[in-house]
């Protein structure tokens, strides 16, 4: 079972200074409201193959999480991959400039493998909760890089 969020926002600041800051991994903390650490396993810049762990605040708990640069097309796209628990996340910022910024878009998608029954009833009842906690995790994230580009300009 798929689930699917996107969601996008105009920045006001060139492409380059918003992947400035969505590259940024150890600014991230910082930066980004939802992270509370950052901890680099491979890699010092931001190429296919970096990974990391991340640790957010999800639904009063703290998640933390091991992410990988799955694609790099600098100032355009990146894609971020991630397995936990059974499911895989894939995450995708795509950044399209425009009058006076730039559009960045991120898309969101989680697969799980095959559930139980239990699983499967769990699913249906707390998808529509995640989604929208997802949804306001993914806008915040877009605001605060927002924030941050428009400050670098």
């Amino acid at each position: 079972m798929e689930q699917r969020i996107e969601v996008s926002r105009h920045i006001a600041a060139p492409p380059s200074a918003v992947w400035r800051v969505l590259t940024a991994l150890d600014e991230a903390p910082v930066t980004l409201r939802g992270v509370k650490a950052v901890e680099r396993l491979d890699g010092t810049g931001y190429e296919v193959g970096t990974r990391w762990r991340e640790t957010r605040v999800m639904f009063g708990q703290s998640a933390t999480e091991e992410m990988q640069v799955a694609e790099v097309d600098p100032e355009r796209r990146t894609v971020i991959v991630a397995e936990s628990r059974g499911a895989r996340y894939r995450t995708v910022y795509d950044l399209t400039p425009s009058a006076g910024g730039t559009d960045l878009t991120v898309e969101f998608s989680g697969e799980s493998g095959p559930l139980g029954a239990f699983a499967q009833l769990a699913m249906t009842l707390f998808a529509p909760l995640a989604k929208r906690a997802t949804r306001k995790a993914l806008e915040q994230d877009l605001a605060d890089i927002a924030a941050a580009a428009e400050r670098a300009g």
